[in-house]
């Protein structure tokens, strides 16, 4: 008798096949083989589950009674088998009711979101999205256990493990924004004059030393920051109020300008470019949904990179 590490699980298709036609020849034909090599599979069964399975009367082979227990179990093992081996279903995108997770700072949920929910909305209604703040340390299990979909976000600062899948989206630079008429600022400021007005910062972890700080630490300058905030949203409104300048990306200083009587200018600072980025693990990489996710985001980022930056 075998068990399962030994058995032969092939044989069971055989084994379907003669239960079929009770007769040795007709399943060979079935299976595309030879009487002989057929005959052999039979000897093989036999020895596997250690019964004759079929016997011969005068009106032909019959199946004996640990045989006839088997021929249902096998044939649904089978029929499952078989649906598991079975190619995904494509993801009908209208009629699904999926709900997908997304991290994101609320850069992405001010610049992505708005055209990516109405595009989601206009040809799948059964969609959900749920989009959460990222992390201070990157989400690695969220994505492996499947409670989040795809990170997005600034790829050097997330800094994301290399096992991960990740797809360019689009890039940024630093800008800085005041308000209309500002009594000091009516040109792109030089360094001078950029270290000389007080700042606003936006700050999600509370730190009020960034990149801008540390390149004007070398060359021994210091800004004074006069408001922390932990939030993209309030910012243009409070610009406008006031004699401060916020520096920021340039995709979001661009959209400021459109809702408060901002002005864009240029840091004068030698800053790196932002390359944004989507994240997700290889364990869904070919999952038809996920990649239906994908390739929206990716469309609307499209979109957003068609729009260049004039600084």
């Amino acid at each position: 008798m075998s068990n399962l590490r030994t058995f032969d699980l092939n044989l069971l298709v055989a084994f379907d096949v003669l239960m079929r036609e009770l007769n040795v020849t007709r399943a060979a034909e079935q299976m595309f083989i030879t009487q002989s090599a057929m005959s052999h599979t039979l000897h093989k069964l036999r020895q596997q589950l250690d019964d004759p399975l079929l016997v011969k009367t005068p009106s032909g082979m019959k199946p004996t009674e640990r045989a006839l227990a088997l021929i249902n179990p096998v044939r649904a093992l089978l029929a499952e088998t078989e649906r598991l081996i079975q190619p995904p279903l494509e993801f009908d995108a209208a009629t699904s009711q999926r709900r997908f997770v997304l991290a994101a700072t609320d850069y992405i949920e001010f610049l992505l979101m708005p055209e990516l929910s109405g595009l989601i909305e206009n040809i799948a209604p059964g969609i959900d999205l749920h989009v959460k703040r990222t992390e201070t340390s990157f989400p690695v299990a969220p994505l492996e256990n499947g409670s989040l979909d795809v990170v997005l976000g600034f790829e050097s600062v997330l800094n994301p493990p290399a096992h991960l899948h990740r797809q360019y989206l689009f890039s940024d630079k630093m800008a800085c924004v005041v308000r209309e008429n500002h009594p000091l600022i009516s040109k792109p400021p030089s360094l001078e004059e950029f270290v000389a007005v007080p700042h606003m910062l936006i700050s999600r972890t509370g730190s009020n030393v960034g990149i801008i700080d540390q390149k004007l630490a070398e060359q021994g300058l210091e800004r004074r920051i006069k408001l922390i905030v932990p939030h993209f949203l309030s910012a243009p409104l409070i610009v406008a109020k006031t004699d401060m300048i916020l520096s920021l990306p340039y995709r979001i200083a661009d959209q400021f300008t459109k809702i408060a009587p901002l002005v864009i200018f240029p840091v004068p600072l030698e800053l790196p470019d932002y390359d944004l980025c989507m994240i997700w693990h290889p364990l869904r990489d070919r999952d038809p949904a996920h990649q239906w996710l994908r390739d929206k985001i990716i469309v609307i980022a499209g979109l957003i990179n068609q729009s260049k930056m004039k600084l």
